[in-house]
């Protein structure tokens, strides 16, 4: 099995860990591994819990560490990481050193044609990266009402012609189901002014975008993980968290800077007493970008913004 992904900000990513050798971490996105293997490099007694809801991720990666699995060294876990509290007490463990995140798709599931990600391959409308769900990009387009199309299109996509693409879709199912990418891509042309579809990229962009959220549930998903994920850091304990669209780093900003708020202190109080202090602290002011090599060498990357906070002590 060839399972080729290029991992976007991979050393910083794992360098805002700051990994012990003997630490316990979370890579909550596996993938094709690339991350988990520079964490794995860093652990001697460490131990590392890698999810993935995709089966051909953790397919690849039985394969590509099977010594390390063997050893203990590394944990596969096939599932959601909005499970990662219930997954890691399952093994036993209930508080952890790191966590990382690298959301969205990876390369591969772009790729592979046939899994409907992409609007440049013609295959049945799937999006799912969990294939045993029954939610699919193809029910969503068929069955769901127009208000929630609306709603979708808009949310997920910030699409500004997201309106008359769930109109123009409603019209079309009426006659026949739309089965394919390239059904659904037809369909969204016609709904978007010639003169648009001339600038900012491919017109099916965004409805892609925003059904395949849709589909995996990955907003509810991730702010159900990160608030796990928070809840199960130690003192010194880090997340450092990848996204690749604007939505997810709104809300990954948004958890990450009520966690480290500091109260407003009463009038007359010249000290802040530490029981009102926060417990986490963020360690990036602003989110860590790809350098210039790397956007070039990987054009996926350029969307790609790091975040980080740390545990600081236990209320």
């Amino acid at each position: 099995m060839t399972f080729e992904h290029v991992t976007v900000l991979q050393k910083e990513a794992v360098d805002l860990l700051n990994v012990k050798e003997d630490g316990i971490y979370v890579d909550a996105t596996l993938g094709g591994g690339g991350h988990t293997g520079v964490i794995l490099s860093r652990l001697t007694t460490g131990t590392l819990y890698s999810f993935d809801q995709d089966e051909t991720a953790i397919s690849f990666n039985k394969e590509q560490y099977k010594d390390e699995i063997a050893a203990g060294k590394l944990v596969l876990i096939f599932n959601n990481f909005r499970t990662l509290k219930e997954s890691l007490a399952e093994r036993g463990v209930d508080h952890v050193d790191g966590v990382l995140y690298d959301l969205g798709v990876s390369s591969v599931q772009f790729d592979q044609g046939d899994r409907g990600f992409s609007y440049n391959h013609d295959a049945p409308l799937d999006m799912r990266m969990d294939q045993r769900q029954e939610l699919t990009a193809k029910t969503i387009v068929n069955d769901w009402p127009f208000g929630d199309l609306v709603r979708v299109l808009t949310r997920y996509g910030e699409d500004r012609f997201g309106k008359a693409i769930a109109r123009k879709i409603e019209q079309h199912r009426e006659k026949a189901p739309i089965e394919t990418t390239f059904d659904l891509v037809e369909v969204i042309k016609e709904a978007i002014p010639a003169p648009a579809r001339r600038h900012g990229g491919h017109p099916a962009k965004r409805s892609f975008q925003a059904l395949r959220v849709a589909v995996n549930d990955e907003l509810g998903a991730l702010e159900d993980s990160l608030g796990q994920a928070l809840e199960l850091l130690d003192v010194g304990g880090r997340i450092s968290a990848i996204s690749f669209q604007s939505q997810e780093d709104r809300l990954i900003k948004q958890m990450f800077k009520e966690k480290t708020a500091e109260p407003e202190l009463p009038r007359g109080l010249p000290v802040m007493p530490d029981e009102m202090a926060p417990d986490y602290k963020l360690l990036t002011r602003k989110a860590i970008k790809p350098s210039e090599k790397e956007q070039e060498e990987n054009h996926r990357s350029a969307s790609a913004q790091l975040r980080g906070i740390e545990r600081i002590r236990l209320s």
